[in-house]
């Protein structure tokens, strides 16, 4: 049986999270396969190539490493010239990739050139009859399905961006293991010139120990202020799910979620949040969540720590009258 693929991402320097999130499943499924994993790297050539390796290497049996100036930056030409090459040479049985704008982006053509069948969005992969089956959701996250393959030399699937968790730091000591890109590598069609972040804005969600987070509950933009004012008497920060930021009440740098930023704080106060699958993502590396909602079936209590099934004001002012009094 061939190995377990992971192609890493990375960007600006850093690997990003996806990569290790599936190198965490990689691994699992891996032992119940009695196979090895393999993650590869393409990047271009500096210092930094060495440590990415480096890091890798402590979650894969082996790192693959192409090294070269066109892929300082991510181009689906060359990713896919590359890894079609690759995945024809090697024949690993699973190859995962994040289901990202970059995934997105050159998974479906990689998986046409390879012929090996692709399954999109997976929030788990399991194993049956020696067969990979992926369960992803539909209909907005109410309901789930399991997706089956017809019998393939290999397969491949995207991976949803926190779908799973890392639990435990890589205690591997793969091989790295330089490889040459392929002669008949195409030229690019595109030439990228920059990365433009969007404005930082005034906070930083992503570095907050305590989020105070308002959702479409909330009921209209005059009544974020009262919530503001606990966020500041709690020594927490404001952050909101992409309706407040659809509706102008919150600019996006507040947003959390898939399309806005994932966020890892001690505290996750979520009020009037209903937790749609693109939220929940944003906030699996949360210690702690405590979910208000007037709805007792809302999503977002199947994820919380705590829940609390009522008004989220009543909520909000029992809160502020005890960080007053305390």
């Amino acid at each position: 049986m061939g190995d377990i693929f992971v192609i890493a991402e990375h960007r600006n320097g850093e690997i990003r999270d996806i990569t290790f999130e599936m190198l965490q499943k990689a691994g699992a499924l891996a032992k119940d396969l009695s196979c090895n994993v393999t993650a590869v790297l393409l990047a271009g050539p500096s210092e930094v190539v060495e440590v990415f390796a480096d890091k890798l290497s402590k979650w894969a049996d082996r790192v693959l490493v192409f090294e070269d100036e066109r892929l300082k930056t991510y181009d689906s030409d060359l990713y896919t010239g590359i890894l079609a090459a690759l995945v024809q040479e090697q024949q690993p049985f699973l190859t995962l990739v994040g289901h990202t704008s970059w995934g997105l982006d050159y998974a479906p053509t990689l998986a046409v050139r390879t012929g090996h069948p692709l399954s999109t969005d997976a929030t788990d992969i399991l194993l049956e009859d020696g067969r990979p089956q992926v369960i992803r959701q539909m209909y907005g996250g109410k309901l789930f399905s399991r997706v089956s393959f017809d019998p393939s030399e290999g397969y491949m699937v995207t991976v949803r961006p926190g779908a799973f968790q890392v639990e435990t730091a890589g205690d591997k000591t793969g091989t790295v293991v330089s490889q040459n890109l392929p002669e008949a590598l195409q030229s690019p069609r595109r030439e990228f010139l920059e990365f433009e972040e969007t404005a930082a804005g005034d906070v930083d969600i992503t570095q907050a120990d305590l989020l105070v987070s308002v959702g479409r509950g909330v009921g209209e933009a005059d009544n974020i202020a009262t919530v503001q004012e606990l966020a500041d008497l709690l020594g927490g920060t404001l952050s909101c799910s992409r309706p407040v930021v659809d509706k102008n009440w919150l600019p996006k740098y507040h947003q959390v979620g898939t399309s806005g930023k994932s966020v890892k704080p001690k505290v996750y106060l979520a009020l009037g949040i209903s937790g749609a699958f693109q939220h929940v993502a944003g906030i699996t590396g949360a210690d702690c969540v405590i979910a208000v909602n007037k709805d007792k079936k809302a999503p977002i209590f199947r994820v919380a720590d705590y829940g609390i099934a009522d008004d989220l004001f009543t909520v909000v002012e029992a809160l502020k009258a005890k960080a007053k009094s305390g």
